[in-house]
């Protein structure tokens, strides 16, 4: 009976967690496009910048004022050498993802980021030579086909907002394979994360932002006919760009890798329902019928790494290189800040 009872909160924990993870990951994604659309407010690097700000002093508030979550502590060499430059590769991937944002739709932009498996594969295996099973490599044809197919039947197609979303998904590739390396060693979850890099990205974004975008923004703020509404809702989307972080954490620790998989999918056809019903981008059947195609190959891929990670031990090839032993990573955590 105890069991029963511990079983159900299991299932009910999960559930919650997902739908407060979805909920955080869709209100900042629409909140972003509400305010380059609707508030006319186009400066994305000032938006990162204002999402790097609020998350440094929410990680901050959680570790070191609540202690809701122990530090993990860095060397101070280490922070130089190991985390800056993850912080550069993690600030260049938050930036182009609202670069993207400023200049396609939010189904476009969310079916282009489902690429990042494949581009994970395709860069260990051409730089780091890595071996993967075919399996693998026959999971990333649906995503392939799906995004093409998304891409050419596209009615709001934008050049820069395509590029920027493409190379956000290879930023986010090497996010993912250098901290194989860079942060071995440290055991960092997605608050501790932020904690280090957040701070160092809004030290790299500052200036750029201040210098290319300073004089648009003192106009905008002079013709802005509802100032104090639209940066309650600019700054806003900071705070809750942290949330979402804290609910990564939560959703990570309540469920398993399976479901962690097939939840990130179906959160980003919760994110493209959403803003349809919002924005009302126009959406061609074969532009749907391509997005759906890239996020059953997401699930499919998922599956097969998984199946592949369990594999029993009476079966393994023998690896070519120490590259084979790095395992692929987890894909679905590019949702931080």
């Amino acid at each position: 009976m105890e069991d029963g009872r511990l079983c159900q909160w299991s299932v009910i924990r999960s559930i919650l967690a997902i739908l407060q993870w979805w909920g955080f990951n869709v209100t900042v994604i629409i909140m972003n496009k509400w305010i380059f659309q609707k508030l006319d407010f186009k400066y994305p690097l000032s938006v990162s910048c204002i999402h790097f700000i609020s998350s440094s002093i929410g990680a901050y508030l959680v570790i070191k004022v609540l202690k809701l979550k122990p530090l993990i502590v860095v060397d101070p060499e280490d922070r130089w050498r190991r985390i800056f430059p993850m912080s550069f590769i993690f600030c260049i991937n938050i930036v182009l993802g609202n670069v993207s944002l400023r200049h396609i739709p939010v189904s476009f932009m969310q079916t282009i980021k489902s690429f990042t498996p494949a581009t994970t594969v395709i860069l260990q295996w051409l730089i780091w030579k890595k071996y993967f099973d075919w399996r693998i490599w026959a999971s990333l044809i649906p995503i392939v086909g799906g995004i093409l197919l998304t891409s050419v039947t596209e009615l709001s197609f934008n050049m820069l907002g395509f590029c920027a979303a493409l190379f956000g998904c290879l930023a986010t590739s090497t996010k993912t394979i250098l901290a194989e390396s860079l942060l071995h060693g440290y055991k960092f979850d997605s608050i501790n994360t932020v904690y280090y890099m957040a701070p160092f990205a809004t030290m790299i974004l500052a200036v750029p932002a201040l210098l290319l975008e300073g004089s648009g923004i003192m106009e905008w703020i002079y013709t802005c006919p509802s100032l104090f509404t639209s940066l309650v809702i600019i700054f806003g989307s900071g705070v809750l760009a942290f949330c979402l972080n804290f609910s990564i954490f939560y959703v990570i620790h309540s469920t398993t890798a399976v479901t962690f998989n097939v939840a990130g999918n179906l959160k980003v056809a919760v994110a493209v329902t959403f803003s349809w019903l919002i924005f009302r981008n126009p959406i061609s059947l074969m532009n749907a019928v391509g997005c759906a195609i890239t996020l059953v190959g997401c699930t499919f891929y998922g599956y097969v790494r998984h199946m592949l990670s369990h594999q029993t031990p009476g079966t393994p090839r023998t690896p070519r290189s120490k590259m084979e032993l790095i395992p692929l990573t987890n894909d679905k955590l590019d949702d931080k800040v």
